[in-house]
């Protein structure tokens, strides 16, 4: 008796499991529910074959093992119509269901795809969906609620049978967002916009955490999720407005330094341009957005001074300062006109200045580059290297 006791003691922690819930199988949302529901779907699809697959295994493994001498024995035995068409037809078969299946799901279910209903009886209707920004930072998330003015720190609330829309970017490094119960998973990027629909259908405290490595204070990067009836919600935002503590572009750059373990906290009012400015990468004073770089890009380009992205104090207007890019020498710290340009080029270029061949500039099959400076104009001496101090050009 003791022995078989002993061999049934990996069986002890079993019991363990019981305190475990298995939150993608039993979600609190419409999105996770369908989600939960492909997953169900799909596995029973491929029970089909492993499950006869593994007591065939052990079925031959019994039936022609070396002491059973009633076991038929035919060493010239090469091929079975009937067995091939087992074989092939229904995993076939399956392969086409899991791949019909899947392609449904996949683009009923995507992040991006706006809600169609609340639960499996109540459609959207008009309903307009929650805003929430969230932003992925070292090691916390800051989620913003543009249409209430108000922000918080590893603490998300949200309605009850609402729909939800959160925006999500990154400052550092990629990061991943995901609240089980609710909806899938969705990645936030530094310099990107990504977008996720979700919906709580029950009331509750639900876990929400970042499934990506991010670095040191990964483990800690996890928040609360409250559902709330519309009274709570209302009673969390005016908690939240009651804070007295601004979220504005200093204050962000001060929450955005590496921490680990952030206690949840709340701001409010919110700067209306914050997340735009995070995911445009110009938070901080006088750096030019990415918006911007990319319109001027859009237009010509501004070449190898715009390299870089830095910011400069302006001497003539203390505490402020001015977008300047470039790196020392090739610095940038304004742009003038293009007829202000021909004319600075056009007095200091020399008389017998040939126009210079834009050739070795177009390469095969591309047009003379066209943008915001007349290159028939440029100076050779332009092109020079320019010496240290001379930085500061106003081109």
């Amino acid at each position: 008796m003791a022995h078989h006791l002993k061999r049934l003691s990996w069986l002890a922690p079993l019991p363990l499991l019981a305190g475990c819930k298995p939150v993608v199988l039993s979600p609190s949302g419409d999105v996770a529910a369908r989600q939960a529901d492909l997953l169900v779907q799909s596995t029973l699809l491929m029970l089909i074959i492993i499950v006869p697959v593994m007591a065939l295994t052990v079925f031959f493994a019994w039936r022609y093992r070396a002491t059973n001498k009633q076991a038929s024995y035919d060493p010239d035995w090469d091929h079975s119509t009937k067995l091939e068409l087992v074989i092939w037809a229904i995993p076939l078969l399956i392969i086409v269901s899991l791949g019909a299946l899947t392609w449904v799901g996949t683009h009923l279910l995507d992040p991006y795809r706006p809600l169609d209903r609340i639960d499996a009886e109540t459609p959207v209707a008009n309903q307009q969906p929650l805003q929430v920004q969230v932003v992925a930072l070292d090691w916390k998330w800051l989620f913003i609620y543009p249409e209430q003015g108000v922000a918080s720190v590893n603490q998300l609330a949200v309605p009850v049978d609402r729909p939800v829309e959160f925006t999500l970017t990154s400052t550092s490094v990629m990061n991943a967002f995901y609240i089980p119960a609710m909806a899938g998973m969705i990645y936030a990027m530094p310099g990107m916009q990504t977008t996720l629909h979700g919906v709580f259908n029950h009331p509750g405290e639900y876990q929400g955490l970042a499934s990506h490595y991010s670095g040191a204070g990964f483990s800690g990067m996890r928040f609360k999720a409250h559902a709330l009836d519309a009274a709570g919600f209302d009673g969390w935002v005016a908690q939240a407005r009651a804070s007295g503590e601004t979220l504005d572009r200093a204050r962000y750059l001060d929450l955005e330094k590496p921490s680990e373990n952030v206690p949840p906290m709340a701001f409010a009012p919110v700067d209306p341009q914050l997340f735009s400015r995070v995911v445009n990468m110009c938070v901080e004073e006088g750096r030019m957005c990415m918006a911007e770089m990319m319109a001027l890009d859009a237009q010509g380009g501004m070449g190898l001074p715009g390299i870089a992205n830095v910011a400069l104090a302006d001497a003539d207007a203390p505490g402020t300062a001015r977008p300047v890019l470039g790196l020392p020498p090739f610095q940038v710290s304004g742009i003038c006109s293009v007829e202000e340009l021909n004319q600075m080029l056009a007095s200091t270029a020399p008389t017998d200045s040939a126009p210079r061949d834009l050739a070795p500039l177009r390469g095969r099959g591309l047009d003379a580059p066209r943008g915001i400076l007349d290159l028939n104009l440029l100076p050779n001496r332009l092109t020079q290297s320019v010496p240290p101090g001379g930085a500061d050009q106003n081109l």
